[in-house]
């Protein structure tokens, strides 16, 4: 039998702790005025829609690896960790052993409503753009690339932040600046180029290209930026192994994708409930979140 540590999580109720939001993937509890309790579960969101069946392991890789990505990028913007252990105020022993590798305790911040998008490739909603105006957000692309061609320079194709059910909406540029300020937008934009940069020569030493990924910002009490939710993992990003990818082809991957490719096969209006997911897919999907894991981190 599993013990109750290895048992996928597919949603919580802590003791003597607030919900105060459930998103597709993560549980947010208030602990006190400046900080919150985040915790990722085993759910897996594809097409903005929660499907019913957990993937085994998904949270802790996810906070591994954000957490891994939180320490290295210090040097290029503030993040939200606080460094206080969750045992300072999670006193249940059974809740304890649950959220062990997949919670962390965090400030409380003012969230911006953008979704930070980087694209290095052309893929994905991206490469649909392309097709039909050869730009993505409003930005125009060299004629003729192919599915999966890497970019000449990165770009910043933002979204506005959906509710749980609801799509994300690529907007262009200004439609940000309108939202939350063009010196803001500004900074948002040119701090998750600099967090792609780097991190996408980290993952090259180490066999993943990372096509694309998305982060989410915060503002402190001095309205500084602070780099929130989680950073440059397999559900806010593409990675590709770097030694089978091929231009003008739908890459494998280290990722969700995988779930998104196998979900295109059946017969879903991709609305809510989503449709189970066979044994065999839940399994490589494990496996290829412990891929990343280990390749990016080890």
């Amino acid at each position: 039998m599993n013990s109750p540590s290895s048992i996928p999580v597919f949603e919580t109720a802590l003791k003597g702790l607030d919900l105060i939001h459930r998103g597709k993937v993560r549980d947010v509890y208030a602990l006190d005025e400046a900080h919150m309790l985040i915790v990722t579960t085993d759910r897996l969101s594809a097409f903005d829609v929660v499907l019913p069946n957990p993937i085994p392991e998904k949270g802790r890789v996810l906070t591994q690896i954000s957490n891994f990505w939180f320490d290295r990028t210090r040097h290029i913007v503030r993040n939200h960790l606080t460094g206080r252990s969750v045992e300072e105020f999670v006193t249940d022993p059974a809740d304890r052993e649950m959220l062990a590798g997949r919670a962390i305790v965090v400030q409380r911040l003012r969230a911006l409503p953008v979704e930070a998008v980087v694209r290095g490739y052309v893929i994905g909603g991206g490469w649909k753009d392309y097709q039909a105006s050869g730009s993505i957000c409003g930005i125009a692309l060299p004629a003729g690339l192919r599915m999966a061609d890497r970019l000449p320079a990165p770009i910043f194709t933002p979204a506005t932040k959906a509710a749980v059910g609801a799509h994300d909406e690529n907007v262009s540029f200004d439609v940000i600046a309108e939202k939350i300020g063009l010196a803001r937008a500004e900074a948002v934009r040119e701090t998750a180029l600099a967090l792609y940069a780097f991190a996408s020569e980290h993952a090259r030493q180490r066999g993943i290209i990372i096509a694309d990924t998305k982060f989410e910002f915060g503002l402190d009490s001095e309205d500084r930026l602070v780099l929130i939710d989680e950073i440059l993992t397999p559900d806010s990003s593409r990675f590709w192994p770097a030694d089978s990818y091929t231009p003008g082809q739908n890459p494998p991957s280290f990722d969700k994708q995988y779930v998104r490719d196998y979900l295109e096969t059946l017969d879903w209006n991709k609305k809510a409930p989503g449709p189970f997911l066979p044994d065999e897919v839940i399994r490589r999907t494990t496996d290829n979140y412990l891929e990343a894991l280990r390749r990016l981190t080890a």
